[in-house]
């Protein structure tokens, strides 16, 4: 009898002693505020101090509602007047895309400001980052980001890019600019960057502190068709034939026909490749390794950010691409190199060193604790606009 008890109060003690943990586990600390990219007038959503973000909708008739960020799904809980109210866990530091599930639709959250992402308009919010203050607003000089329509020729269309100008573009008509093309990744748009990545900001603020030379961004439409990877036999992804050739070649023809042309028509640009760049994140970064490769005597600074990198293998190819390209910035988030997914291209870093080794500028920079997401990409663009037209 005396056993039973003894093993009767170790199960109650260990029973006690994981309940106290999941009561910590599930400890929230209330000291949520607005998100910062809310509608006017919303209180939700909200972000705390640990950087859960919660949600309230009123959905009286709905069974089930649910708030769907970084890719987990967390259950709301309806109360007396049906309103639902959860949190998520917390999340990393910047901006992420989220929506809701109500009942099984996934809708955008009534609540906050709409942005361009997964192709489609949606709900995002912003967790309050350590080193906000390098894309803040604040008492500068600001340039401005400007809606271009225009007609290509390539696609027989009318399309829209975003251009930014530095801050006294305007007031001083005989300063030329250089000029760094700048493409959003795949599911976004050419509004990604000015909205989402704050390039406009990032800019102004730079050149407030005197550490970038002033030029002009453009941000274009890179959506074009590229197909899933294949799968090998076990169901793994075959990397090493995909993207496949030519995936890149309606873009390419859009930039190099239409877009970078008009820009040096209608702009004042130094319209040279010394003094033109190209840059992108995930999608946009594939885009640039093919684009510049195939075209060293266009653009003469290359960034590629969590999109790739350029190996050894292909300056053999392209022997060109090193005696002409003067800068090669390669960047990735944090998370995305501790797990790293198969590509064709092997390992980014070591990549970059061993060009560095054979004679190229090259600079290889990695986000802290971010994955493939804003915040990796709008510190990698911080680290490489200084880094462009130095000479």
């Amino acid at each position: 009898m005396k056993r039973y008890s003894f093993i009767l109060t170790v199960l109650l003690a260990f029973s006690a002693v994981f309940a106290m943990a999941q009561t910590a586990e599930q400890t929230v600390v209330e000291d949520f505020k607005p998100s910062s990219v809310n509608q006017p007038g919303k209180e939700y959503p909200m972000v705390n101090s640990e950087g859960r973000v919660r949600v309230q909708i009123s959905a009286p008739e709905a069974e089930r509602v649910q708030l769907d960020i970084s890719a987990v799904k967390y259950d709301l809980v309806k109360d007396e007047n049906g309103v639902w109210t959860g949190e998520s866990a917390p999340q990393d530091e910047g901006f992420h895309y989220y929506q809701l599930w109500v009942d099984g639709a996934a809708v955008p959250d009534p609540n906050s400001l709409y942005f361009y992402g997964a192709s489609r308009w949606g709900s995002g919010i912003e967790i309050p980052a350590h080193d906000q203050e390098f894309y803040a607003l604040k008492n500068v000089p600001h340039g401005e980001v400007r809606e271009l329509q225009y007609f290509s020729e390539s696609n027989n269309a009318m399309r829209r890019c975003f251009v930014y100008t530095p801050p006294g573009y305007d007031e001083n008509p005989e300063k030329r600019y250089p000029v760094l093309y700048l493409q959003h990744g795949g599911g976004e748009n050419e509004t990604g960057w000015s909205s989402q990545g704050h390039a406009g900001l990032i800019m102004d603020n730079l050149i407030a502190e005197g550490k970038t030379v002033p030029f002009i961004i453009v941000m274009d439409n890179g959506n074009w068709a590229m197909p899933r990877p294949p799968r090998n036999r076990e169901g793994g992804e075959r990397p090493r034939t995909w993207p496949p050739e030519g995936w890149a070649d309606g873009f390419m023809n859009t930039l190099l026909k239409d877009i970078i042309p008009m820009i040096d028509g209608k702009y004042r640009t130094l319209a040279n490749a010394e003094n033109r760049a190209m840059a992108g994140l995930s999608m946009g970064g594939m885009q640039t390794r093919v684009i510049t490769l195939a075209n060293p005597d266009v653009f003469s600074h290359v960034g590629m950010f969590s999109g790739g990198s350029i190996t050894m293998d292909d300056i053999e190819q392209h022997p060109d691409f090193k005696e002409k390209v003067k800068l090669l910035f390669v960047s990735y988030g944090s998370r995305e190199i501790e797990n790293p997914r198969p590509g064709p291209w092997g390992d980014p870093k070591e990549n970059t060193e061993a060009l560095k080794k054979a004679g190229m500028n090259t600079h290889f920079y990695v986000s802290p604790e971010t994955a493939h997401e804003w915040q990796s990409w709008r510190r990698s663009l911080y680290q490489f606009a200084p880094l462009l037209f130095k000479n």
